[in-house]
């Protein structure tokens, strides 16, 4: 993972057209998500678009409160390298996931009790408003020292008009977008996913 530009995943990918737009423009991060959720898809449909990301790109499978067994299960159909863990979680699951050989993004909330930022062994922290998914921006620079000095990424209501002074005022080393880059919910606007990453690479 190169730090020298901010890290972008483009996440709710579930189309050919939408993972080679983002891979084109340089996404560093394709996520898929594999829980309940409007951009919900099988691991099977997972396991198709990931043939055609380059090993290079980190591909992450997205859950929200399933088992960790589920989520390993899950991941391993859709042959993605990353798992990406939301809802209640434990250090002993991120230590679990990686014994299965995945990397960790780790999702907490902006909102979340002080020990939830505390440095599990994530690969990534993922720092999101206090309702995930609501598409609404929050005050990126309160959470600045949350996870200052850590490979983290900023989400929540981002957008390419608003990403590149976002991951600015949060210190954030990269950012995460999935309704910012939508035409309707759930649906993917490969023109916005274009200029969702070039406003970050520029």
């Amino acid at each position: 993972m190169s730090a020298s530009k901010p890290f972008v995943k483009v996440c709710g990918l579930s189309t050919a057209q939408d993972v080679q737009v983002a891979v084109a423009h340089g996404a560093d991060a394709i996520g898929f998500v594999l829980t309940s959720s409007v951009r919900e898809i099988s691991p099977q449909q997972a396991a198709e678009l990931v043939k055609a990301i380059d090993e290079a790109i980190a591909t992450v499978a997205v859950f929200r409160s399933e088992d960790i067994q589920t989520v390993l299960q899950r991941a391993t159909q859709a042959g993605v390298s990353w798992v990406q863990l939301h809802g209640q979680r434990t250090q002993a699951e991120v230590a679990t996931a990686h014994e299965a050989g995945f990397k960790v993004i780790r999702a907490v909330r902006r909102n979340d009790s002080q020990e939830q930022f505390a440095d599990w062994g994530e690969d990534l922290l993922l720092i999101d408003a206090s309702v995930p998914g609501s598409g609404e921006s929050w005050d990126y620079a309160a959470v600045k020292d949350l996870a200052a000095g850590r490979h983290w990424l900023v989400a929540g209501g981002l957008s390419p008009q608003n990403v590149v002074e976002a991951v600015d005022a949060a210190g954030a080393w990269g950012a995460d977008v999935s309704s910012g880059v939508e035409s309707s919910r759930g649906i993917k606007d490969p023109k916005l996913i274009a200029e969702f990453i070039d406003a970050l690479k520029a």
